[in-house]
């Protein structure tokens, strides 16, 4: 599977928005105050635009899988960002494009000086947990910033 890997453009909002909504919908995850009623999740582009932030799309064939990306948490520390809507199809999970993704938000944290990336995820989204356990994420029961995802229950920091 040939996949490659760029940085997000306005074309793809309404893409990803379809991956990201019918990935929690899939995991009976569909609820206010996650990524699926946030009206950023429909203007993706817009929202990554800044200093200090960034959107990786994962694609195959001109098909959009997924993405993941990197920016500042909004009322915190500015050496801190918060790894956000990591998501990818039903068809590319377990392929090893999650840690793909992961490894280029990471590196992209580490050269713009970030100190700590933040995460919020579900206690039912198994396989991410494990994309970040592997990666060097550790639980905490701190919530950081005003991310707006009241809804999340599991945060996890990774210390660069």
């Amino acid at each position: 599977m040939e996949v490659t890997y760029r940085l997000i453009e306005e074309k793809d909002n309404a893409a990803l928005s379809n991956v990201i909504k019918r990935s929690l919908e899939e995991l009976d995850l569909a609820l206010d105050g996650t990524v699926y009623t946030d009206e950023a999740t429909d203007y993706m582009f817009d929202g990554y635009q800044s200093e200090g932030s960034i959107y990786f799309i994962a694609e195959q064939n001109g098909q959009v899988l997924g993405g993941s990306g990197i920016a500042p948490i909004p009322d915190q520390n500015e050496n801190y960002c918060e790894l956000q809507r990591m998501f990818l199809t039903s068809s590319a999970r377990g392929l090893g494009i999650g840690q793909t993704l992961m490894n280029k938000c990471l590196d992209f944290a580490r050269e713009a000086g970030y100190k700590m990336v933040y995460i919020e995820t579900f206690e039912n989204m198994y396989d991410a947990r494990k994309l970040y356990e592997r990666s060097g994420f550790k639980y905490s029961d701190q919530r950081l910033g005003n991310t707006g995802h009241f809804s999340c229950d599991i945060f996890m920091n990774f210390w660069l």
